[in-house]
């Protein structure tokens, strides 16, 4: 519904139809990325997201997503692209490294690509906090993913 009677809206839309969704989720803390990934997957597939339609590639760890996100990005054959894994506080200031270079490196693919990527790469202070965040911030990552890819596509036909 439009909270403005005078001005063209374009409302979220989170149908998955025949979207074409990438996934890049690190390998680093698995089992949070495994959560991540289920809650991602059946999100996608509520939505109605083919599971033909969805290619995932796993990387070594967050440093890594960028560089594949882009690839995949580059390729042209995605509509959105959703970023996995969980960077966790240790011992030493290699977390701050990892979080920031990571989140900037999806930010710049995106970006530089035009293809929404939705960052579900979860930083915590401890794998209780990732572990309890993980099926909520997978749901939400496709989400985004869905809701960028059908608001640009809105965008296009509004601008011809």
């Amino acid at each position: 519904m439009a909270r403005h009677d005078d001005i063209l809206e374009i409302e979220p839309d989170l149908n998955g139809g025949d979207l074409r969704i990438g996934i890049v989720m690190s390998r680093f803390n698995i089992d949070i990325g495994e959560g991540l990934l289920g809650a991602c997957t059946a999100e996608l597939s509520k939505q109605g997201v083919q599971e033909s339609n969805i290619l995932l590639v796993t990387v070594s760890g967050a440093l890594e997503i960028p560089l594949a996100l882009q690839k995949m990005a580059l390729t042209d054959q995605f509509d959105a692209l959703v970023a996995l894994g969980a960077v966790i506080r240790g011992e030493t200031h290699h977390f701050e490294v990892v979080a920031n270079q990571s989140a900037s490196g999806i930010a710049a693919v995106q970006l530089d690509t035009g293809i929404p990527i939705a960052n579900g790469v979860l930083t915590t202070d401890t794998e209780d906090q990732a572990l309890a965040r993980m099926s909520r911030k997978g749901a939400e990552a496709a989400q985004v993913a869905l809701e960028m890819a059908n608001l640009l596509s809105q965008l296009d036909e509004v601008a011809e």
